[in-house]
């Protein structure tokens, strides 16, 4: 890959990144992502500050992630990042994550829409960002399929969005939503199980003091979520995920 196209970053894992068992967060894992992809951005010309200049912001319309395995607590990991694809309002980012013998234990793939952030409109990337390369290999080959909301829910669980939810663009960061998710699967499920895919949609803000539902509907080993604020039954996020 040319060194302009791609982006890496070592991390070690620390305790308080991980959970009971001693296995890294899903929230820390989508914090990692978004770290080296605000980084490389940054680095390219299309960053943080291009869109503060401008405007401007980034907004997550999709992730799909595999699981091999995920890393524990004191273990060394490479994240690897690049632009993947575009067309005229979505920009695609691909992740790969490398134990320290160089295996693929994490893949993942993700969807980014610009919008004008007075407006909250999706706008052109052509018109609205300087040239940047692509690096047309995927680590993980996805169109990211759609799929239905839950039929009928075996769990609904309600959390409130806490100020520490927020992000910079004033509203609920990308990791919390299969934070919420996954919080409502019984304990004992959660023990004996660890996410192998996950795919995310992200489809409405969500905002600071707002409450949310989280219906829960299982199938096999598949959980199917859909995230709603009650107050107008608006959904904010769909996911999917698969445990093994």
């Amino acid at each position: 890959m040319n060194s302009d196209n791609f982006f890496s970053r070592e991390y070690a894992i620390k305790s308080y990144e991980c959970d009971c068992n001693g296995v890294l967060r899903i929230v820390t894992l989508m914090n990692i992502f978004q770290d080296v992809a605000d980084s490389h951005a940054s680095k390219i010309g299309v960053g943080i500050e291009h869109c503060l200049n401008h405007g401007l912001a980034w907004v997550g319309s999709n992730y799909h992630i595999k699981i091999s395995r995920m890393p524990t607590w004191h273990e060394r990991i490479v994240v690897k990042t690049w632009p993947s694809g575009k067309n005229k309002l979505i920009a695609t980012r691909d992740f790969l994550v490398e134990d320290e013998k160089g295996n693929a234990i994490i893949v993942a793939s993700s969807q980014w829409v610009l919008i004008d952030f007075a407006k909250k409109r999706p706008v052109s990337l052509e018109n609205n960002l300087p040239e940047y390369q692509l690096t047309e290999k995927r680590s993980l080959d996805t169109d990211f399929p759609k799929y239905n909301a839950p039929e009928n829910a075996d769990i609904t669980a309600s959390f409130k969005v806490r100020y520490d939810d927020i992000d910079v663009n004033k509203h609920v960061n990308n990791s919390i939503y299969p934070v919420w998710a996954t919080e409502c699967i019984d304990s004992d499920f959660r023990m004996a199980h660890q996410p192998q895919e996950i795919e995310i949609s992200f489809k409405k803000e969500c905002h600071h003091g707002e409450s949310v539902e989280v219906k829960t509907q299982f199938d096999g080993k598949t959980t199917l979520h859909s995230i709603v604020v009650p107050a107008d039954n608006r959904e904010v996020a769909r996911l999917r995920i698969l445990w093994k």
